[in-house]
């Protein structure tokens, strides 16, 4: 009788077995980080229309069109860069503006986790516009943006009239500009003002009180130098952003670390208290062991990991997003600390709180790693090398519930033989 039954049902359907697959993809057996809900263990994690539809135990195989095999790896959040530069274009002084040192993302972000970048001010408000048209509306990569002070945001090198004439930085027009693309913008970007001078930042802090957003600072290379303790102290907010963290330029920049004494500063720790947010923004000039050392043994470790991502970075120390967060591994960040750096971190921080988690009903942007374990060797921008036993590497990328990058052919299925 059950076999006439099971008849009657497959000439109904093709399978009477996908009449069980509700989800999209299940993801089996892997070790599930969650920072937002604090969760740090062997969990299925189940995907359906491009949300999160299940996080448990044992999630039957057999309920997904899709499945991938995750025993052994770390499921996470879709990694999040809170700071690169993907305004790429073909400007011939664009630069960071449409120009040839940033890069399309989706070439860089996928391959490494990343569902979420965000371009730290290579847009101002005169070219905003074009940067929403030909990188965001054209990227499978969510692409957000960091606005520049500089209506023209980072155009000519950095020296150039653009990010040095303060006619440039209107805090009313950045403020609209942000109002009219919330959607994209999440924050204000200063940088690479050389003069003594703490008008740039003053500009930039009136904007973003005006668009009730957080400011990103990229601060010194002026001489004399500023004091940090006064950007730190006296201007940045609760929220606010000092990026490039443990970078060192001795005649222009004053450090956390006092280089006399290999000590943190005092006042940075009072910062962290205050509300000021630590990001990495590695780059090709920005992270120097002389700093992070002395400040990781101090316990000053940051709040979010980025990249700095640029044509002048990807090749160098920096490499890439699981490269920096690995980086950070062998300096004795734990790693529940570092994907909480990369995931929940960054989304508060940029007021995305949508994203960065896999609670159900969220967006489907998971990355599923893998830790190599071995002897791994690290250099920061001055060339001088450290050594981990650690290091991350991608295995499958899914971001809106759709496998975007898939390294092992993990969600592939073997063709059934003749």
């Amino acid at each position: 009788m059950n076999r006439i039954i099971f008849f009657v049902l497959s000439l109904l359907s093709p399978s009477a077995a996908s009449w069980a697959q509700s989800y999209d993809i299940v993801i089996k057996g892997g070790r599930v980080i969650d920072p937002k809900n604090s969760i740090n263990r062997v969990m299925d994690v189940a995907i359906k229309d491009g949300k999160i539809a299940e996080v448990a135990k044992n999630i039957a195989a057999g309920a997904g069109k899709q499945v991938i095999d995750a025993a052994g790896l770390y499921v996470t959040p879709g990694l999040i860069d809170m700071h690169g530069h993907v305004f790429a274009g073909t400007t011939a002084d664009g630069d960071l503006s449409n120009g040839f040192s940033a890069l399309p993302p989706d070439g860089f972000t996928f391959r490494v986790g990343v569902t979420t970048i965000v371009d730290a001010g290579g847009a101002g408000s005169k070219s905003f516009p074009e940067f929403k048209k030909n990188i965001i509306d054209r990227s499978q990569t969510r692409v957000l943006a960091f606005l520049n002070i500089s209506s023209e945001g980072m155009r000519g090198d950095e020296y150039s009239v653009y990010q040095q004439d303060v006619k440039f930085m209107d805090p009313e027009l950045a403020a609209n500009t942000a109002k009219d693309y919330k959607d994209y913008i999440v924050g204000v970007k200063v940088a690479h003002f050389h003069k003594s001078d703490f008008i740039a930042v003053d500009r930039a802090l009136e904007a973003g009180k005006l668009a009730n957003i957080p400011v990103m600072i990229d601060f010194g290379g002026s001489k004399p130098r500023l004091s940090i303790e006064d950007l730190f102290m006296k201007r940045l907010r609760p929220g606010d952003i000092f990026t490039h963290a443990y970078g060192q330029i001795l005649e222009t920049k004053e450090s956390i670390v006092d280089l006399e004494t290999g000590k943190l500063r005092p006042f940075v720790m009072e910062a962290r208290k205050k509300g000021v947010i630590f990001d990495v923004g590695h780059g090709g000039g920005s992270f120097t062991y002389s700093q992070a050392i002395p400040a990781t043994k101090a316990g000053f470790y940051p709040e979010t990991i980025s990249t700095d991502l640029h044509t002048g970075s990807m090749n160098g120390a920096m490499k890439d997003m699981l490269n920096v967060m690995s980086k950070f591994m062998a300096l004795k960040m734990d790693l529940q600390s570092v994907i909480t750096a990369s995931t929940w971190a960054p989304a508060k921080a940029i007021k995305r709180e949508e994203l960065g988690h896999i609670s159900v009903g969220a967006h489907a942007d998971v990355a599923i790693l893998y830790l190599r374990k071995g002897k791994f060797g690290f250099y920061d921008v001055a060339r001088y090398k450290s050594e981990g036993t650690e290091k991350l590497e991608c295995e499958v990328t899914i971001k809106g519930g759709k496998i975007v990058y898939d390294l092992n052919a993990r969600s592939m299925t073997l063709p059934s033989r003749p």
